[in-house]
């Protein structure tokens, strides 16, 4: 049994809606550092996916540096990287883009974007 929730809604690439709830997983405490990540077979199983799309997410959660693999353990949650906060806010240009034009395409203004963006910030940080 997994230690996070995954709610699969088609439509969306499966593995970036795997990527997205395990990220949202760590950012909520669900999976702290050091927490042992399930395997390729687990998270296939688990989540009824194919295993190329269980290992597509592992490996993809590696190089974003979410997990870490360690010898005869397997996948770990890594330790936050601590870095330059510019730089890391940089790294969502592209999401970012994709919000203001999608909420420009609703008609929302920017007071509109601010207060729901306060809004799920505030109730992310009341899961941890």
């Amino acid at each position: 049994m997994l230690s996070f929730s995954v709610e699969i809604k088609p439509g969306l690439p499966v593995a970036e809606q795997i990527l997205f709830s395990v990220k949202k997983a760590v950012v909520c405490g669900q999976l702290r550092p050091g927490d042992k990540f399930p395997s390729i077979r687990q998270l296939s199983q688990d989540l009824r996916i194919n295993p190329n799309t269980a290992h597509k997410v592992i490996s993809a959660l590696v190089d974003q540096g979410v997990l870490v693999t360690a010898p005869a353990i397997g996948s770990i949650v890594a330790e936050r990287a601590v870095g330059d906060k510019r730089h890391k806010a940089e790294l969502l240009g592209a999401e970012m883009e994709k919000l203001v034009v999608e909420a420009k395409n609703l008609g929302l203004d920017l007071d509109d974007v601010n207060q729901s963006l306060a809004a799920h910030w505030k109730r992310l940080g009341k899961e941890s």
